[in-house]
């Protein structure tokens, strides 16, 4: 009987330790997943054939500069983004996070006429590779044409810390041709991976 109060003491006592700890490590979690790493849900179609509906992706939110938590504030910067670079942004228009592709950055000439890429004067190639078309943007990227490529944009060359984001579902994406030039500070991190995919642990690097 006196060994099961003393029990109950200290489990009493340990308590608001306990509870310390768990508030401790999900803080940690949030911080993290703040300033370093998140995964992202997909929505929509807007980034199809490189993306499907209900993928999530990994998001690398160091890629282009360390963050204080929960803000926009930067510690440091570091190099980038890159044309080609899939990534994550809060909509100029609504403040929703977006999935899209870097297509013109800070000094490019941008001109987008049927969905296709002329860049600094010269077409972006686009090839027919067995079943799709690829873009040879960065490494190289599937996209899609269908609808008549969506509406053209520009041309315009890009001022200091702007950068133009495309869906590459092109025909069927809200994206820069609609809001315009994003701010590098608006773009919250690189997406570097499809984590699931109908509901099955995968790995697809977006790099």
């Amino acid at each position: 009987m006196r060994r099961s109060a003393t029990s109950a003491a200290k489990s009493k006592a340990s308590w608001p330790k306990d509870l310390a700890t768990v508030a401790a490590a999900a803080s940690i979690v949030l911080v993290g997943r703040s300033s370093l790493a998140d995964h992202y849900h997909v929505p929509s179609g807007s980034m199809l054939p490189t993306v499907v509906e209900d993928d999530h992706i990994l998001v690398n939110k160091a890629a282009y500069g360390l963050r204080v938590p929960f803000s926009q504030v930067k510690v440091t910067e570091f190099e980038g983004p890159a044309r080609g670079d899939v990534v994550v942004l809060e909509s100029p228009e609504t403040g929703i996070v977006l999935l899209k592709r870097v297509v013109a950055i800070p000094g490019d000439e941008i001109l987008v006429t049927d969905g296709q890429l002329h860049l600094n004067g010269n077409p972006v190639a686009v090839q027919k590779v067995e079943n799709e078309l690829r873009e040879a943007l960065g490494s190289g990227h599937a996209v899609l044409l269908n609808n008549g490529g969506g509406p053209d944009f520009g041309p315009v060359k890009l001022p200091v810390d702007q950068y133009l984001v495309l869906g590459d579902n092109r025909g069927n994406s809200r994206d820069g041709r609609y809001f315009g030039l994003v701010q590098r500070k608006a773009i919250l991190g690189k997406a570097t991976g499809i984590l699931v995919r109908k509901g099955s642990l995968t790995w697809i690097s977006l790099d």
